[in-house]
């Protein structure tokens, strides 16, 4: 068991120590604050990755992303060839007052079409205004940091070097049929 007070001793302790030392206070609306590299402040959209496949909008938590598209007939480009058919993004909005940044809408995307922007100064008066749209999050792009070089002595990648090996290995011998020159 200690001394009665030793808590109240240790803060005061804390407090005195910290009283003598000078303030490190940034003015923040004139003097912006200096960020760590890949930041996150708000999701952006490259909207031409965006291939309307809902996969972020269902594994986000909060329900906040909403997308809306249509589908449109291609011509067939050869003669004889079948029309195909592509989604088109109508909507693609995100819901700010809901969302609580975890990034799983980031990482679901399997096109690259959602990115971390340091981008943190968006507050708006009315809760409703937070609903932000395509063209909005398309605008936020240009803030999206590259990603870091690649470690130069990590290993190569193994779809990388299954392809350099593809490249490098001797085309089989045979005739069109796929048939050896041993029989």
């Amino acid at each position: 068991m200690g001394l009665p007070g030793r808590g109240l001793a240790g803060g005061l302790a804390t407090t005195f120590r910290t009283m003598t030392r000078r303030s490190i206070t940034q003015q923040y609306p004139d003097v912006s604050p200096d960020l760590p590299p890949r930041t996150r402040g708000v999701i952006a959209l490259l909207e031409e990755n965006c291939t309307v496949c809902m996969l972020c909008a269902r594994e986000c938590p909060d329900w906040c992303i909403y997308i809306d598209s249509h589908k449109e007939t291609l011509p067939a480009t050869t003669e004889g060839g079948r029309e195909r058919t592509r989604n088109v993004l109508d909507r693609f909005a995100i819901d700010f007052s809901l969302c609580m940044y975890c990034g799983i809408c980031i990482e679901a995307c399997p096109f690259d079409a959602l990115f971390w922007s340091p981008e943190f100064e968006y507050a708006e008066l009315d809760i409703r205004e937070l609903v932000h749209e395509r063209d909005r999050l398309a605008l936020w792009m240009d803030t999206v940091p590259p990603p870091p070089p690649l470690d130069p002595g990590a290993e190569e990648a193994k779809e990388i070097a299954a392809a350099r090996k593809a490249v490098a290995a001797p085309a089989p011998t045979g005739d069109r049929h796929g048939e050896g020159a041993a029989r």
